[in-house]
Formats: C-alpha cells, structure tokens, sequence
C-alpha cells in the first residue's frame, strides 16, 4: 500500500510547513525545541500499526452499518489526572456505555477513547488578558500550564515528551486492564463505580446487565462450552491532531506495510479551526496510513465538504475519512440536510459520527461553562432523523465525559442545575457529562436507534 493511496504526491512528514498552520504556539527558545523533537522522534510509538488498520477495518464495517461507534473521553487531558483510578473509571464509563449499545443495537462495537493523547486544545484567541496583564492562551499541557502566570503560559518543548510520557503510561495501564480480563462480559459488575449505586439510573442498568448474563448463560448451554472473546475488548485511542511538531515526529515507516503511519495515537481528527483546505492541518493530514476524521460545524458548506473528501480520501477507501458533525440542537434540522445531500448524490463514502457536545456550550449566570443534558439528547435524536431521511446512516457518537462525579453539564436524571455545578466543576477547558449523564445518553442513543 503506497502513500499515493492517499492521494499524497509530494507529501512527506514536514511538507505541512509549507502552510499556513494556524493554532500553533510560538515557542521562545528555536534550540530547546529542535531538541526536544529529535529526542521524540527517537522515542518508541505509542501505538502499532496493525492496530491502526484494525480500526480502519472496523470503521469500514461501521459505514455499512455493520457495527456502531462509540468515540468519548475528556475534553483535553492533564498530567496531573495520569492516576489509576481516573484512566480506570474512564475506561469503565466507555465499556459500560458500550455494554448498553451491544445489548440495545444488536450491532458490535467500535470502542474509541479520548485519550493517552488529549493534551492540546485550540483557543479562540492566542492571549489571555486578566487585570490588565496579556498572557499566552493555555493551550493544552503538552504546550503549557493553565496557571496565570508568565512561566507558566509560556509554552515549552519538554512538554511535548512529557506528553509522550504520560500517553504511554496511560495506554500501558488500559492495555494490562483489558488484556487482564477488565472487560470481561462475564463479570460487568467489575466495571461498577461505587458512587454511581445512588444514580437514579442504577437499577435500569442492572437490568441490563442481568439480561446480558441470561443471554451469556443461555449460549454457553446452546453450545455446551465457554464463548470465547468475551473477556476482552477491542479500545483504540483518539485525540486531535493539533500540535503538529509532536504529530511529525511520531510519524513513522514500519516494516512489511508502505506509507507512513501516525504512530501517535489510532485515530486522529481535525476540527473547525484548522479543516482550512490550504492549511497544514488537513496537508498533513492527507499523506498518513491512519482513519482520519474531520470536525464539521453549522458553517461549512457542502463544496467545502467534497473539496476536503478531495484531498484526504481521493480513492474513497473505506474506513479512511469520517465526518464528525457538531452543529447544535437549535441548528441541526437546518444545517445538517444540505451537508448529507450533497455526500450523498456524490456517492462518496464517509462515515458519520454525532458530536452533540460542542454546538450546545452556553454560559450561566454565574460564570460556568456548561451544556443541558437535554439538548445534547435532542441533538442526538434530530441526528438519527435526518440521517434516515437524507438515506444516509448516523454511524456512532463522539462525546466529552467522564467517569469522575462532576457537576458540569446541567439536567440528566439528577436533574443538575446551575447552582449544582460549583459542587464538583473541574474541567479546565470544556463541560463534560459524568458518568450516569453518559450511561443516560447511552440508553437514549438505543431508543432513538430503535425508534422509541
């Protein structure tokens, strides 16, 4: 397989510096940070890359419908969090999740997290002016600290190794989880968050769990042995594909396959600010291995929409291209058709994911970031319903949670509201749903499937 699959003529690692690279920090010592970068590009990956052609494979079961996606995890990670018990219970939250969808659709699968990687964030404005002092934006912990402070806010090379570092120790530990039987079917009660008992959701989930063990149960009588594969399960990571000195130098050959692959993570994706056509986001993007995804907001337009299938998937291999698309509940009826009809008569093949999180942000009157449950599930159900009327199909969903009890997003079955979200507001960046929020939306994504 060449990199000319990609359609990557005069592609190579770097090329991206050609272009105009928006989002990128300006970093104050060129020395400190040529060094940095050759010690990374030393280091070992992160990921293999027959586990990026897995998910590839995977995703193109997706596109038939053969299989369903679910993509979460934190809004941007930080060092600080790289503890065995906050990777553990996100992990939990996505194989719970997954563990209603298998049981609910009927339909496999493809289990993707935000994470061992997440530590850049895009900002809307490269300063930060507090009391009449102008720092740099904090833009993630593989650039810099959110600390408002000069040494803080300046950005720093070392970080990007710290990043690897902390990326490697997180997917060391899902590894030994899963390999270790953490995702065995045969025991999800392995997967309980002990201060999730008192959810209001607690016993309708129960009931699930139940009905998978009778049908577990039932199997293995039919068959007279053990079904296999149960104890384990498949988990590749994603994150955003924003610094890219970081993304360069992880890039990589490998033995026995052509092209070069993102050995940074399985599956990273390009949102709003940087999905520029002419930018070094999408030309970087184009010449790797990896299944690439695309953020697509309320203002793209569909010539943008086939210029970009153009450029990164131009051989329409299945599995390579996937649109994740975040208009808004208040916009999404009207935004969205146009984007599928125009794929649609061009008989492109993508995938489409649901990211009900980011179009529905709003500020409280207490100064809180924040998003209502509800109008992350109507986004969800209007997504299912205009997928099934343009003839296309929803292929999965790409959301911010955690498996932590915070109170950032208001209502769910606790009915948060605005005065519950000073309790336990820890995200630095974006609102996030907690655990019985995810486990809500999980169920509410098999009603909408089923037709409930």
């Amino acid at each position: 397989m060449s990199s000319d699959l990609y359609g990557a003529q005069g592609w190579a690692p770097d090329s991206w510096k050609q272009r105009p690279a928006l989002q990128m920090p300006q970093y104050p010592d060129p020395h400190a940070l040529e060094q940095a970068l050759a010690r990374l590009s030393q280091l070992p990956p992160l990921v293999t890359s027959w586990e990026v052609l897995s998910l590839k494979q995977q995703l193109a079961e997706a596109q038939e419908g053969k299989r369903f996606v679910l993509q979460g995890g934190d809004c941007a990670e930080n060092f600080a969090d790289c503890q065995s018990q906050v990777i553990s219970n996100r992990l939990k939250i996505l194989l719970q999740m997954s563990l209603v969808l298998v049981h609910g659709l009927r339909t496999p699968v493809v289990r993707i997290g935000r994470m061992a990687g997440q530590y850049a964030k895009p900002r809307s404005a490269d300063s930060e002016t507090r009391d009449g002092v102008s720092l740099p934006s904090y833009r993630g912990d593989v650039i810099n600290a959110p600390e408002f402070t000069l040494a803080a806010r300046q950005p720093d090379p070392q970080r990007m190794l710290d990043a690897h570092a902390h990326s490697a120790m997180t997917m060391n530990f899902v590894r030994a989880l899963i390999d270790g039987g953490f995702a065995d079917l045969n025991h999800p009660e392995y997967w309980d968050l002990a201060w999730a008992k008192k959810s209001p959701m607690a016993a309708r989930y129960q009931q699930q769990v139940d009905a998978i063990r009778e049908s577990i149960r039932f199997m293995q009588t039919l068959s007279g042995a053990p079904i296999h594969n149960l104890n384990r399960a498949d988990f590749f990571t994603s994150h955003e594909a924003l610094l890219l000195p970081y993304e360069q130098a992880l890039t990589r050959r490998v033995p026995r396959h052509d092209g070069w692959f993102n050995l940074s993570t399985h599956f990273p994706w390009i949102g709003m600010r940087t999905a520029a056509l002419d930018g070094a986001h999408v030309e970087y993007l184009r010449g790797v291995v990896n299944p690439i995804a695309v953020k697509v907001g309320p203002s793209v337009q569909p010539d943008q929409l086939l210029r970009l299938i153009d450029v990164l998937n131009p051989n329409d291999e299945p599995g390579r291209l996937t649109f994740i698309h975040r208009m808004g509940a208040d916009v999404i009826a009207d935004r969205l058709p146009p984007l599928l009809r125009a794929v649609q008569a061009d008989g492109r093949r993508v995938l489409w994911l649901c990211d009900a999180m980011h179009g529905n942000t709003e500020s409280t009157g207490n100064g809180y970031k924040t998003r209502r449950f509800d109008n992350i599930r109507r986004e969800v159900e209007q997504a299912f319903a205009l997928h099934a009327a343009a003839g296309t199909r929803l292929g999965g969903v790409h959301l911010e949670l955690t498996g932590e009890d915070v109170t950032e997003c208001t209502g769910g079955a606790r009915e948060l509201t605005e005065r519950d979200l000073e309790r336990a507001y820890r995200s630095t960046v974006d609102p996030r749903l907690n655990y019985e929020q995810a486990l809500e939306l999980a169920m509410a994504i098999v009603e909408c499937r089923n037709g409930h």
